[in-house]
């Protein structure tokens, strides 16, 4: 970069700067003035709520006052048929003026007659004459106060009025307010505003956080006062965290304008109003985020402007320069493009060939592991064969020597004995060279019964060896699996020389193929009763050349293939020991999805 690009580009961010911070400035500043305003008006609002809700119920107690019942009650306070007219009276008058609770005090502070005289919250027999409602009303007539009610634990705006009866009895006739409507609106409108007391406590606000914390920190003087009042009985007042760090002014004609509200998640702007005449403070508050994001977008734009405004000139000078460098650039990608697509066909070239060879390898490995499986049943096979031969040779020279004597009765059943014999043993040839020709490659529908049945087939030299004959259990039609005949024969010749091999020497050797529908696979169970494997053993027991047989028995490649084909076909195999001894072999594949009846292999 030359020193002329440098200064065009310090020019230009110099100037996007400026233009922002300036922006930023008249921006927020109007918004947040547009903010305080809608405070103000949401504080006149709601200044006008709250008196218009306690104004509904100024003159419930002057009226309750003058009937006869309560001052009879006044009058006659022990017995207890005047007093329950009062209270029923009282009761009756809550319920059609929607009040909390209505309720008569003696001159001592003692509720002789209360609307919830029949509740366990009752007020009747509590005193009440510390509350500052009692004592104004005695002193000036009328009291109001909001608290916590010590009986009931409910907040409530409490209004009272002094009465006399006719024999010089003085009383107070007190009316309990649920301002929680408020509060209920406030949160459901998500209007950040709270009443505080004239010592700063907010008892009501839309924000829950807020409720019963002090504006500023509390006095030893405001404490104690509160604390004999008894106004937030239960609420540990003083430990609470004051809403605002500064130590605000809180009396008539002294409050702020404005004060900012640090929360953990937002910044609030807060704006007060005094409630007379109980000198409660009205705060509304709201996020300055708004104006935050509004300053901020047009800090954006101004930055914007002033960066095109600087970068047009900029772009048309360095245009030249620019496009020489791009077609640079492009000649030296398309070159290592080029040379990037040339080694990406050698890799593709070097990666298809050891795909080839390794497919190649795999073939050859599983056609080597058959070629194992026929070396292990050579014996039987055999013997399988020679028996054969040896009964048609007696068979035929039976016949030779009944023809000379007989002149030739018998010897048709003699001969047609040797050519069954003969086509034994070309049923077990055709099924060896069909075992152990090359594998195919591509898959089918097969049947897996015909699979099963074929392997049986294959294993029956080795079974009539052992003396042990395999059942197999299925019913219904042969369902379809997606494979390849020959390897999956493999697999179920190779469990089931293993079972042949677990129950050699054993008196009543044991094997069972069970076939069943599990969802929409087909699961194959092969177990036996044999010498089982050892639980340190089943983890490792399908891992190649892992083997438990003696040396030269087998290469321990029979289950590993077996594993590797079945997940070939997207299946698997699981392995668990028996109950009594032995080992449950289980093939699990996911069923074809052709439709149409399945074609059962025939095994011949």
């Amino acid at each position: 970069m030359n020193r002329v690009t440098g200064r065009n580009v310090l020019l230009a961010a110099g100037l996007a700067a400026a233009a922002a911070i300036l922006a930023w400035q008249v921006a927020y500043r109007a918004s947040l003035s547009g903010t305080e305003t809608q405070l103000a008006q949401n504080l006149a609002v709601t200044k006008r709520a709250v008196e218009s809700e306690i104004e509904r119920f100024r003159h419930l107690p002057p009226v309750v006052g003058e009937d006869s019942r309560i001052l009879d009650a006044l009058a006659a306070p022990r017995d207890s048929t005047v007093t329950g007219r009062a209270n029923l009276y009282l009761e009756t008058v809550a319920d059609h003026s929607g009040a909390a609770q209505l309720y008569l005090l003696n001159d001592k502070g003692t509720a002789i007659a209360a609307s919830n005289w029949a509740t366990s919250e009752t007020f009747v027999g509590n005193n009440y004459g510390f509350r500052p409602y009692f004592l104004d009303a005695l002193e000036t007539g009328q009291g109001r106060y909001y608290a916590i009610g010590v009986t009931t634990g409910k907040p409530g705006y409490f209004l009272s009025r002094r009465i006399a009866a006719g024999d010089g009895a003085i009383g107070v006739v007190v009316v309990k307010l649920d301002l929680q409507a408020l509060e209920a609106a406030w949160q459901t409108a998500g209007v950040q505003t709270a009443i505080a007391d004239r010592h700063g406590v907010i008892f009501l606000s839309g924000n829950r956080d807020w409720t019963y914390r002090p504006l500023r920190p509390l006095g030893a003087d405001a404490l104690a006062r509160l604390a004999q009042e008894r106004t937030y009985d239960g609420i540990d007042i003083a430990n609470r965290t004051p809403l605002f760090e500064t130590d605000i002014r809180i009396a008539p004609g002294s409050l702020p304008e404005r004060l900012f509200i640090d929360e953990e998640a937002d910044n609030l702007v807060s704006r007060f109003r005094q409630v007379e005449p109980d000198g409660w403070i009205l705060l509304s508050a709201r996020s300055t985020r708004p104006a935050r994001d509004f300053a901020a977008f047009w800090a954006f734009a101004g930055a914007l402007l002033a960066i095109l405004a600087t970068g047009i000139f900029y772009a048309v000078q360095q245009r030249r320069q620019i496009v020489q460098l791009r077609l640079r650039q492009h000649e030296e990608l398309e070159r290592k493009v080029a040379e990037r697509t040339a080694d990406l066909a050698r890799e593709v070239d070097i990666r298809k060939r050891a795909e080839a060879d390794l497919r190649a390898a795999q073939e050859g490995l599983i056609h080597s592991e058959k070629m194992a499986a026929l070396g292990r049943m050579s014996t039987a096979i055999v013997h399988e064969v020679s028996q054969p031969l040896a009964a048609m040779e007696a068979t035929l020279a039976s016949a030779g020597a009944m023809a000379a004597r007989e002149g030739g009765t018998n010897v048709a059943d003699r001969l047609e004995k040797a050519r069954g014999l003969i086509r034994r043993i070309q049923r077990t040839i055709k099924h060896l060279r069909t075992f152990s020709r090359k594998d195919a490659s591509e898959r089918e529908p097969v049947a897996i019964d015909g699979a099963v049945i074929n392997a049986i087939e294959l294993a029956r030299p080795r079974a009539s060896d052992t003396g042990t004959e395999p059942r197999f259990l299925a019913e219904g039609p042969a369902p379809m699996v997606n494979a390849v005949a020959i390897k999956l024969e493999q697999v179920f010749l190779n469990l089931l020389l293993n079972a042949f091999d677990a129950v050699a020497g054993q008196p009543d050797g044991r094997i069972e193929i069970s076939r069943g529908i599990v969802e929409s696979s087909v699961e194959i169970r092969v177990e036996d009763n044999g010498s089982g494997i050892a639980p340190a053993d089943l983890p490792r027991i399908s891992e190649p050349f892992f083997t438990t047989k003696q040396t030269g028995d087998g290469l321990g490649l029979g289950l590993a293939i077996s594993r590797t084909i079945v997940q070939e076909f997207g299946g698997d195999i699981g392995f668990a020991g028996r109950a009594g001894g032995g080992t449950i072999v289980t093939v699990r594949l996911p069923l074809c999805d052709i439709t149409g009846a399945a074609t059962t292999m025939a095994a011949e």
